[in-house]
């Protein structure tokens, strides 16, 4: 109620002022202009109603205030085809500026109504998008628990060596203590060899515990000779196995590059875990796996050689989708986790024959630390 009332008077008042300034500047200016300014105003602020009501009060101002003979309404000799012209231009007016009004109104709620769905449609990518990136790296924790799973074996015997050692030395020491005359510097000796042992039984157990630990991404400085260090500690027994001479060729001050650290060793861990197998699966020929890094242009280079099975040209790049494997019991995620790592590092992976056989994987990794991620 208030709304409309509001909006009549609008009409009343604009015409009101617009009399009383056309009635005082009258010599010095036409008489329609600012009653259209009026009609105008009305119909922009309050619809085609109060347009109409502006159009009514001003036709009839015009008429009684200065159309001869003033000061009368009504029919008489008066020049009506003007205030008809005027009428018809004001009833016009009044409606062109409230459809426009209403023109106007639509698209700024249309607008309006655009930019909430594009941040509600934003939000929900935005939602989808942290979601995907958490099921990636369940995903990833996942495969390389299960790759770890596959080295169990190797790492209980990893464990075993130094615990045994420990228990051997422990013994040692006992003897050496129980005799009648004691012998000291032997049970030193043996106490530094149980010391050391245990320092080793505890580095493979953190090693293992690093690969399993499920922790966000990190973007450090990493050593990749190092890396490939500590997967080959992790692979001995697993080697040892399958009876695979492991040559490593590791170039001396390798740049270091920026990435995850765990990450990376779930990588090289996988590709030798996939060159052991494939040469176990290979029944002649020699069994050998190298791994070498170096650097190429501004990138460092890690190739896994092995001299297995090899892989058919065609399926060089299909080893690297999801879910494709040529192992009886493999999942196929391996491959395809480990590029989208060295992707997600701004580097590249992929795969080639080896000579005479078996199949090389490769990847680079930038050493413009400042253009990694």
């Amino acid at each position: 109620m208030l709304r409309t009332v509001w909006r009549y008077g609008l009409a009343v008042a604009a015409v009101a002022v617009a009399l009383l300034i056309t009635r005082s500047l009258e010599k010095y200016t036409d008489i329609t202009p600012l009653f259209y300014a009026a009609i105008v105003i009305s119909a922009w602020f309050g619809g085609i109603g109060p347009g109409l009501l502006a159009v009514v009060l001003a036709e009839l101002s015009i008429d009684y205030y200065f159309v001869e003979p003033l000061y009368a309404l009504g029919l008489g000799p008066k020049p009506y085809s003007f205030l008809i012209v005027f009428g018809v231009l004001a009833v016009l007016t009044s409606w062109m500026s409230s459809k426009r009004r209403r023109a106007e109104e639509g698209l700024r709620q249309a607008r309006d109504e655009l930019e909430t769905r594009v941040q509600e449609r934003t939000k929900e990518l935005r939602q989808a998008n942290e979601t995907l990136r958490e099921r990636e790296a369940e995903l990833t924790h996942v495969t390389r628990v299960m790759t770890i799973g596959e080295l169990t074996a190797s790492i209980a015997h990893e464990v075993n060596q130094p615990l045994a050692a420990i228990v051997t030395n422990g013994n040692a020491c006992l003897r050496w203590l129980g005799g009648a005359t004691p012998n000291l510097s032997e049970a030193r000796q043996a106490v530094q060899r149980i010391i050391k042992d245990s320092y080793r039984a505890s580095e493979v157990i953190a090693r293992v515990r690093s690969l399993v630990k499920k922790a966000p991404p990190r973007n450090d400085l990493v050593d990749l000779n190092e890396v490939i260090d500590e997967v080959l500690a992790l692979a001995q027994s697993e080697t040892r196995r399958n009876r695979v001479q492991i040559k490593r060729e590791l170039k001396d001050d390798l740049p270091r590059v920026r990435g995850d650290r765990v990450q990376l060793q779930q990588v090289i861990l996988n590709l030798i875990i996939n060159g052991l197998e494939a040469i176990a699966r290979s029944k002649d020929g020699a069994r050998e796996l190298s791994v070498s890094s170096g650097v190429q242009e501004d990138n460092v280079i890690v190739a896994v050689r092995d001299s297995g099975e090899g892989l058919d040209s065609a399926n060089l790049e299909r080893v690297f989708d999801a879910f494709y494997t040529t192992k009886p019991e493999g999942m196929g995620m391996g491959l395809a986790i480990s590029r989208t790592i060295i992707e997600s590092h701004g580097g590249r992976l992929w795969a080639t024959p080896n000579s005479p056989k078996g199949a090389v994987f490769q990847f680079t990794l930038s050493t413009r630390t400042e253009n990694a991620s």
